[in-house]
């Protein structure tokens, strides 16, 4: 059985179907953004091994050591900020344009596969909450100085109890 549509509502249809493209320059500034966390964390990876080492000779080691971890955490974040945008661009095209069929060829990766919304909002949220622990963990880091009483050591072993119970109830949820 054949469906007669009118001309207008066959135009119409065809518009509305076509507007899908507009995800596209989602999909080009979600991944240029990537991109350029991805760099701008290696940036930061190496500009502070570089200003440590040859720069800053006379601080002492625990300062140092402190100083280098405080950076690379914010290159982590920065980059699992990347990982965000990179999935959300996945994500997005898949759903609205196309499957990427270069993609599903290698089957060992499949964590940018997505099949529906709900499984890409999912994701994203699972990037987001280890974004927010680890910049807990570098402003811990930057913070650590200032520990100095039992109750201070005590809030401190609370807040990791409570991001480690964390992460073990969305581990259950899978």
């Amino acid at each position: 059985m054949e469906n007669k549509q009118s001309f207008i509502e066959r135009v119409f249809e065809s518009g509305l179907w076509k507007i899908r493209f507009v995800v596209l320059f989602a999909v080009l500034c979600s991944s240029t953004a990537c991109i350029a966390l991805f760099i701008l964390g290696s940036y930061e990876i190496g500009h502070v091994i570089f200003e440590e080492f040859f720069h800053n000779s006379g601080h002492d080691l625990t300062s140092m050591h402190s100083n280098l971890l405080i950076h690379f955490i914010g290159a982590i974040d920065l980059y699992l900020i990347g990982v965000v945008l990179l999935i959300f661009s996945f994500g997005i095209y898949e759903l609205f344009i196309s499957k990427i069929d270069i993609a599903r060829e290698d089957t060992d990766i499949t964590i940018l596969e997505i099949e529906d919304l709900d499984e890409l909002k999912n994701k994203i949220i699972k990037v987001i909450i280890m974004v927010l622990i680890v910049s807990f963990f570098e402003k811990i880091l930057s913070l650590s100085d200032k520990f100095n009483t039992p109750l201070h050591m005590m809030y401190f072993a609370l807040s990791i109890l409570a991001l480690s119970v964390g992460v073990f109830l969305i581990k259950m949820k899978k």
